[in-house]
């Protein structure tokens, strides 16, 4: 211990004595570690505590109906029942759907967004209410017969201030009375990832949060998503095997409602497709592994430093073994020295980390869903802090400390002060770390590259509609107490107003935003196809007003879209896209053609160009449009298309809107621009994020070919001077310096190539537009590197050509 405690007081005299090199080592250690912990904290946050609040996440599974798409991982309720109560599997699965609610009766009326759960959704979860109880069984058999909610412990703060008499209290949920029975944890949202619910209603209750049909007895409408607790010992393998089957019995019972695949798929919730794990999954973990590069990159940089340092200190090191030190002894002397440099890294980048950790939040896109993402620092987070600080010590330090310490002592004493050299086993070894900083350093900056392309292809992607100069905004008229004729009323004179809002060029209303991470989806049955075995006839839709297209720009094919005579009373009508027209009348022309949405049939009076729907990189799938006058829906978003600034407009929409109803409150005013940009998210994060990596790449690439270049050519200053003695020009110095730096970079970059040939193409799902081994980005990312690298270069060789021989020769 003793020992111990003199290493490390001699490695705080030794680093205080060499301040300009203690400082450039712990900030190359503090961005390397630091890029690693931020990632790490995201992590933490998000795939490994996928549910804040639960008490055990672990044997939690989300299921899904063959697919990660929005409209392929929803059950039907008598589906969700027949699978609930039949497997074995299971020691629970529950239901649950997202709906935005009109809380009413604590204040000023709000719209908040309510979790409808089956009664076992707390227990399944293994979430214990702080205050109160969850729900009973009792509350999952009648319908309309639970009016109760469990609160959020949020809701629970900023509306009630944190009483204990909030429990019996009622309040307004869509202006129906409701019993507060619970309050839950306070990190708990809900059971989708990164979507925060504000209050809990049976699912009993659904007849007073949306207005339509009855969804309970029909198995062909998918609308709740599942989550289940698996029995202990049991696989997610055989559970999937056994549900999959059951799901094909229930098929084979009702065939008519089953026309898909049929499959269950079962994912742990740290890549569930519920929430924003299903985006993350694959970002994060790949992020985490450039970092990981970032961190070898210092270490790379800070041994080079090391191994230059120790020329200074061969006389040093040589007295201290004349005198009996051993060499494990100075072996472990300069580990602690790497020690130090690496926990001083470690503290620069908790300080960074606690900063960078809060930037996830600025990435998240805006959105008309209840998005929330708090992620932060914990203990787990420093403390992996110190792992890798620990762990960075060993890598970076203990090549230079077997190196220094392999010397003789009376061959480097015999030597002058200034011959003090590390020999060409040092250089040998300083090039081969310079040699993998270039490498390394290319494949960031070739993965930096094709992400920055990847997002600017997002950001040109033309989806099939116009997103500029459109403002949105939502109403909801069923929580308001509007009846269906009513609203229907109410919409048909809001569009015929917003039209005549200056600066507007024209109005609709839909019930649903492209590339808004929501669907809506139909069961079809179009005239004269018959579907192939297993075929889904579920497709894409939306109810949408007159001139919805002509706002969009959506262009048309062929026919017409709706106009204010598409009325109840008149002929029921249908718009169909193009792959949708391919798909089920092919060589044939869709107008006149009937489809039959569950109800009567339809007449195809328009052809749509193809959209994108769920994501940019989509394949042209089928697509239909329902006019909102033949179909009433009493939620709807406001499309106005604007021929300036669409914010401009913005109070003259909602003054329209409180012209008719001065009570009724609209929501998520934004453009559709910035509903779109988020479909490039993932980009965006990845682009920015691996652009950061890429600068630090770079400069950690120049400043370690510097320091090779800068070492050796000072080696050489003896070999220098001789050749300028017999003649050779500034010139000549020049290109032999620069030649030496070439070699390695050239080096460098052909091993940065082939890593990058071989490891991007694990980027591919993450990419748009952009090919994992995109050549412009290869050659355009060597070349960069190449001038960087000689420009670094070009400071020792500088320094070189005014070399004055008597000078040099005399130096040793």
């Amino acid at each position: 211990m003793r020992s111990l405690v003199q290493d490390l007081r001699y490695a705080w005299r030794t680093l205080s004595k060499s301040p300009g090199f203690t400082v450039v080592a712990v900030l190359t250690l503090g961005l390397g570690i630091g890029a690693n912990s931020t990632i790490l904290s995201w992590i933490n946050s998000t795939l490994l505590n996928p549910l804040p609040g639960a008490s055990d996440a672990r044997g939690l599974v989300s299921l899904g109906r063959g697919g990660t798409s929005i409209n392929e991982t929803a059950f039907s309720y008598p589906d969700f029942k027949d699978l609930r109560d039949r497997n074995k599997s299971f020691s629970g699965i529950t239901a649950f759907s997202l709906k935005p609610v009109s809380l009413t009766g604590v204040g000023k009326p709000e719209r908040i967004w309510a979790a409808e759960v089956s009664a076992n959704y707390f227990q399944v979860l293994s979430v214990q209410p702080i205050l109160g109880r969850s729900f009973i069984p009792e509350e999952d058999q009648k319908l309309g017969g639970a009016p109760v909610t469990v609160i959020s412990y949020r809701l629970w703060q900023s509306h009630f201030a944190g009483r204990d008499s909030v429990i019996g209290q009622k309040i307004n949920i869509n202006h129906h009375p409701y019993e507060v029975v619970g309050v839950a944890p306070p990190l708990f949202q809900g059971a989708q990832t990164g979507l925060r619910s504000e209050l809990w209603i049976p699912l009993v209750m659904d007849h007073q949060i949306v207005p339509g049909a009855d969804l309970f007895p029909l198995r062909e409408v998918n609308w709740l998503l599942l989550v289940g607790r698996l029995q202990p010992g049991i696989g997610t393998q055989p559970a999937q095997e056994e549900m999959s089957l059951l799901l094909r019995r229930i098929a084979q019972q009702y065939p008519d409602s089953h026309h898909s695949s049929n499959v269950v798929t079962l994912y742990p919730m740290w890549r569930s497709p519920l929430g924003a794990n299903g985006y993350l999954y694959v970002l994060l973990p790949m992020l985490l592994a450039l970092a990981g590069v970032v961190l070898l990159l210092a270490c790379a940089n800070v041994a080079n430093l090391l191994l230059v340092r120790s020329v200074a200190r061969r006389r040093e090191i040589a007295i201290r073994l004349s005198l009996g030190a051993g060499r494990w002894r100075l072996v472990r002397q300069l580990l602690v020295e790497s020690l130090m440099l690496a926990l001083a890294g470690g503290v620069a980048a908790m300080l960074l980390t606690t900063w960078t950790a809060g930037t996830f939040a600025r990435f998240i896109p805006a959105s008309n869903l209840p998005v929330s993402l708090v992620v932060g620092t914990d203990r787990a987070v420093f403390l992996a802090i110190m792992l890798l600080s620990v762990a960075t010590s060993v890598i970076f330090g203990i090549l230079p400390a077997l190196r220094s310490s392999r010397i003789t002592p009376l061959a480097v004493l015999k030597e002058g002060v200034g011959s003090a050299s590390g020999g060409p086993e040092k250089v040998r070894l300083s090039s081969g770390l310079a040699v993998a900083q270039i490498s390394l350093s290319l494949l960031l900056l070739i993965c930096a590259g094709l992400f920055l392309r990847s997002f600017g292809n997002a950001q040109r992607f033309d989806p099939g509609f116009k997103p500029d100069n459109v403002l949105l905004a939502t109403f909801e008229l069923f929580p308001a107490g509007y009846s269906d004729a009513d609203g229907a009323q109410f919409e048909r004179l809001l569009v015929s107003k917003l039209e005549a809002v200056p600066g507007v060029r024209s109005a609709s209303l839909a019930t649903w935003l492209p590339l808004g991470f929501t669907w809506s989806s139909s069961n079809i049955q179009p005239e004269g196809y018959v579907p192939q075995h297993d075929e889904s006839m579920e497709i894409g839709s939306a109810v949408v007003g007159p001139n919805y297209l002509r706002t969009m720009e959506i262009p048309l094919i062929s026919g017409r879209e709706f106009t204010p005579q598409d009325k109840e009373a008149s002929q029921p009508v249908v718009v169909v896209n193009q792959a949708a027209a391919e798909r089920y009348w092919p060589h044939q022309s869709a107008i006149g053609k009937r489809l039959s949405t569950g109800g009567g049939w339809n007449y195809v009076v328009g052809v749509a160009r193809n959209s994108n729907y769920e994501n940019l990189n989509e394949a042209p799938q089928p697509f239909i449009y329902l006019p909102l006058y033949q179909n009433y829906v009493s939620s709807a978003v406001i499309h106005v298309r604007t021929s300036g600034d669409p914010l401009s407009v913005a109070s003259a929409v909602e003054k329209t809107v409180h012209e008719l109803d001065g009570d009724l409150p609209l929501f998520d005013v934004a453009t559709l621009k910035s509903r779109v940009d988020a479909a490039s998210t993932l980009e965006k994060m990845a682009g920015t994020l691996t652009g950061a990596f890429g600068i630090i790449a770079l400069l950690l690439a120049a400043v370690g070919i510097y320091g090779v270049i800068a070492y050796t050519t000072r080696q050489r200053t003896r070999e220098i001077g001789i050749r300028v003695a017999l003649g050779a020009q500034q010139r000549n110095v020049l290109r032999l310096v620069l030649s030496q730096g070439l070699r390695l970079t050239v080096t460098g970059v052909v091993l940065g190539l082939l890593f990058s040939f071989a490891l991007t193409r694990f980027l591919r799902a993450l990419l748009f537009g952009v090919t994992a081994t995109d050549a412009l980005t290869f050659i355009g990312v060597a070349v960069l590197l190449c001038v960087v690298a000689l420009a670094a270069c070009y400071i020792p060789a500088r320094r070189a050509m005014k070399v004055d021989p008597v000078i040099a020769l005399r130096h040793e």
